[in-house]
């Protein structure tokens, strides 16, 4: 019998989730290092892809919330566009910073990482027979 701890929060499901999201910060970091790797001769590191697919997505989301708080009031509509590009820079900085890349280096990781990904969810959904949901593809 699990102990709730709040609500129906149990030790064991607050557990299983934090494996789920080490397991998944790994596999994420995976073709962040394949690419990183690839662009800067064999310099890069797991960890560097690690810290930058940790950091970068949290680097963003706080980036693009304060942006968005700040100059909201100022600018008005627009305000949310600036907020997503100042964000991204951002995010990529964090990949310039882990990498320790000049930024085109950097984008071309970020683009490398990219294509990997799409290439290994394709070959895995074709041998395991994952499908990716329909929104993502045309109909023909």
């Amino acid at each position: 019998m699990y102990v709730p701890i709040i609500g129906d929060l149990t030790l064991f499901n607050v557990l299983v989730l934090g494996a789920g999201l080490v397991i998944i910060w790994i596999i994420v970091s995976i073709p962040v290092h394949v690419a990183g790797k690839f662009i800067t001769a064999g310099k890069s590191s797991l960890g560097d892809a690690m810290v930058a697919t940790l950091f970068g997505p949290v680097t963003y989301a706080v980036t693009l919330f304060i942006v968005d708080s700040l100059l909201g009031p100022v600018i008005g509509s627009s305000t949310y566009v600036w907020a997503l590009f100042i964000a991204f820079v951002a995010w990529v900085g964090v990949f310039k910073a882990s990498f320790r890349t000049r930024w085109f280096s950097t984008l071309a990781i970020s683009v490398v990482a990219i294509l990997v990904f799409a290439g290994v969810s394709l070959i895995f959904g074709s041998l395991l027979g994952i499908v990716v949901p329909a929104p993502f593809f045309p109909r023909f």
